[in-house]
């Protein structure tokens, strides 16, 4: 399971041109799932996104986390993070799940998030969908299971 956090001031996902999930301060999480993939993985990385402390303190020190911050996160499906690009230039996808599994754990970790007490917002699974974000700082990091 892949996880790419970025940072934002600001985060909205639109599909069909109708805004469906927009946060704040907070993350915009791009969530790739593969086949070895469980719920056990999705609580991992959804307690690593609650918990990373990427967020400035009175210091200006990244000491804080979501919570610290009344961050939110906006989850977004990205079976994309899985692309294989080492031969050729046509992606393969190969790694990424199949969209009933990816989408099980895709919801498991949206579901930990909010037991964590982060507010979250989502696109929809498997839809073609246009994400606007302002990057603060910017901030993108990489999570792996």
């Amino acid at each position: 399971m892949r996880v790419l956090l970025q940072r934002v001031s600001r985060a909205a996902v639109a599909v069909d041109g109708a805004e469906i999930g927009a946060v704040g301060r907070g993350f915009l999480a791009l969530v790739g799932v593969t086949h070895e993939d469980d719920p056990a993985a999705a609580h991992r990385l959804a307690a690593k996104t609650a918990r990373l402390r990427v967020f400035a303190d009175d210091g200006g020190l990244m000491n804080r986390a979501l919570g610290d911050v009344g961050g939110a996160v906006l989850a977004v499906s990205q079976f994309t993070l899985y692309a294989d690009t080492r031969r050729g230039n046509r992606p393969s996808f190969t790694g990424a799940a199949r969209p009933e599994h990816g989408q099980a754990v895709y919801e498991a970790y949206v579901e930990a998030l909010r037991a964590e007490g982060i507010p979250v917002q989502t696109g929809i699974f498997g839809a073609h969908m246009h994400v606007d974000l302002v990057n603060d700082g910017p901030v993108t990091i990489l999570l792996e299971a």
